[in-house]
């Protein structure tokens, strides 16, 4: 299959170690956390309750390889939906030594059949509004309704009320785009690939997840006893 594109041209955004937090500067030289960095608060107290559960070590070990296995589905996704296979099929081969993200993404790429006239994959995105900023998978339509589009890897599968940050972060990118482009984005759509193969499709509505946004924004500010001043 080959995918369309119909690309938004956007200025790029740099990422940066500001204060010791993951932060983004913008073109116009403002300074804005990124939309996972604001999110991680909502679970900070859960995810100190595994890490001791389980032990430094073994979580630090378990961290590492989720996020080793995300990043290859990621990119595979990301080239696939480039025409790589098409374009450079030698260079698309070099994919299978993964042996298991290959697996994973064999098994997600039925779904992305779904996504046409691409807009942007991996770009960067931020919001004066919210002060935020962060890098969306891909701004695309799904199943012909214009969606930002997220892919996840997990080892297990994942139950709706799981997921809830994902779907606050896919609604803070919706307001980005249309914020750096005019154009309007309802449809959000989280993709989960499991390790042994299981895909999961949700699909929400960005206005549900927007008074979530503007909670864990103001939160984030709040506790970190940052004023939106010192970072512009």
């Amino acid at each position: 299959m080959e995918f369309n594109h119909e690309t938004v041209e956007l200025p790029s955004i740099t990422a940066i170690n500001k204060e010791g937090v993951r932060v983004y500067e913008t073109p116009e030289g403002q300074y804005y956390p990124s939309i996972t960095t604001v999110l991680s608060i909502r679970n900070k107290k859960s995810l100190f309750e595994w890490r001791k559960r389980v032990g430094e070590d073994v979580a630090n070990h378990i961290a590492r390889t989720a996020a080793n296995r995300g990043t290859k589905v990621h990119h595979m996704a990301e080239d696939y939906l480039n025409n790589m296979h098409l374009k450079w099929p030698t260079k698309w081969k070099e994919h299978e030594k993964n042996f298991l993200p290959w697996c994973m993404f064999q098994k997600l790429s039925g779904r992305l059949e779904s996504i046409d006239n691409i807009r942007k994959l991996e770009a960067g995105l931020w919001s004066d509004k919210y002060g935020l900023a962060g890098r969306v998978d891909c701004v695309a339509e799904y199943d012909n309704e214009l969606s930002i589009i997220d892919f996840k890897t997990s080892t297990r599968e994942k139950k709706d009320e799981w997921i809830e940050n994902y779907y606050i972060q896919c609604a803070a990118y919706a307001e980005m785009y249309e914020e750096r482009t005019g154009e309007a984005i309802n449809q959000l759509v989280v993709l989960v690939v499991t390790e042994d193969g299981t895909v999961q499709e949700f699909v929400k509505e960005k206005a549900e997840y927007i008074p979530l946004l503007k909670e864990a924004v103001d939160n984030w500010y709040k506790e970190k006893t940052y004023r939106r001043k010192l970072w512009l």
